[in-house]
């Protein structure tokens, strides 16, 4: 059996570098050394591992392999810093970073009420990347990420998992939009070909939906509107452009002002979100993890 190479921590910090920063350029400002030097120590551990561990692209991109080193590298920092900081020797290395995968409709609603009650002493810096709640638990298995809130329910390998509550969607669109595209006859004959407001092109929850009312349709219809913004997405809706599934904190005021009319009275759609977070004793994590929960029991659906 051969032996496991030693990976070099200088190594191992300056991949995650690069793979944080993007290029091989801004690793180096941050590091405070030249772009040579990065180079040849990515270049270093990718011959001591026997793996190509970036893509060269821009921004760079962790290999399957990559993301494995990456993973170990954030962990062996995030382990760095809990033990300087009780050894009383952290303010070198300046606030910890934490880095949350986390989807747009619980930022626009509740997830950021959870953040603002994590104590600030000692001060945590929150890097918070937004991606589809189908598609967060990814930034957790490429290393970019310590946590994230996530619709799958399988942990990550090397992390936990916890149900969070349900984030409840209502059908609606607008009173106008009603009138011209749905009043010709059953919905679920003039929904799926009536324009629909879709998050972006992985946003599948509306193709759900039509298929709920209309098994033998695809999905939604083929005019699609991409609308990247949970508010942007609300609004778009409101405005008549298309309908759409709109979280329940959103649809209700509008609802109650007329703004909005519901596609089918009382029909909701609950989507399970999760808590994915590292089995490392970290105890910044543990913190978050606790805000997060709590805040989520607030403003979350449970299970009946």
């Amino acid at each position: 059996m051969s032996e496991l190479p030693e990976l070099p921590l200088d190594q191992l910090r300056t991949l995650l570098a690069v793979v944080d920063e993007g290029t091989f350029d801004a690793a180096a400002a941050a590091l405070h050394v030249t772009p040579s030097a990065v180079s040849q120590r990515v270049k270093a551990l990718e011959q001591r591992t026997g793996r190509v561990l970036l893509m060269r692209t821009k921004p760079v991109c962790p290999t399957e392999s990559g993301q494995v080193v990456v993973r170990l590298a954030r962990q062996l920092a995030a382990l760095e810093r809990e033990a300087r900081e009780e050894l009383g020797i952290a303010g070198e290395s300046g606030p910890a970073r934490l880095p949350i995968a986390v989807n747009a409709d619980s930022l626009a609603t509740w997830f950021l009420e959870a953040v603002t009650r994590v104590p600030q002493d000692p001060p945590i810096c929150f890097e918070l990347h937004r991606e589809d709640e189908a598609h967060t638990a990814q930034l957790l298995r490429e290393g970019r990420v310590m946590a994230a809130v996530t619709s799958s329910a399988q942990p990550v390998t090397g992390c936990t998992a916890r149900l969070l509550g349900l984030a409840r969607y209502v059908p609606v669109a607008s009173p106008q939009f009603t009138a011209r595209h749905l009043a010709a006859g059953p919905l679920q004959r003039g929904l799926p070909d009536a324009p629909v407001i879709v998050f972006d092109g992985r946003d599948e929850l509306q193709d759900r939906f039509v298929r709920s009312l209309a098994p033998d349709r695809p999905g939604a219809g083929r005019v699609r509107h991409y609308v990247p913004a949970s508010d942007g997405f609300c609004d778009a809706v409101a405005a008549g452009l298309g309908w759409g599934l709109v979280p329940e904190p959103q649809a209700t005021p509008l609802l109650r002002r007329g703004v909005l009319t519901e596609l089918v009275p009382g029909r909701r759609v609950d989507v399970p979100l999760y808590w994915q977070q590292w089995k490392l004793d970290v105890p910044t994590l543990a913190v978050v993890a606790e805000a997060v929960i709590a805040a989520a029991a607030e403003s979350l659906h449970t299970q009946d």
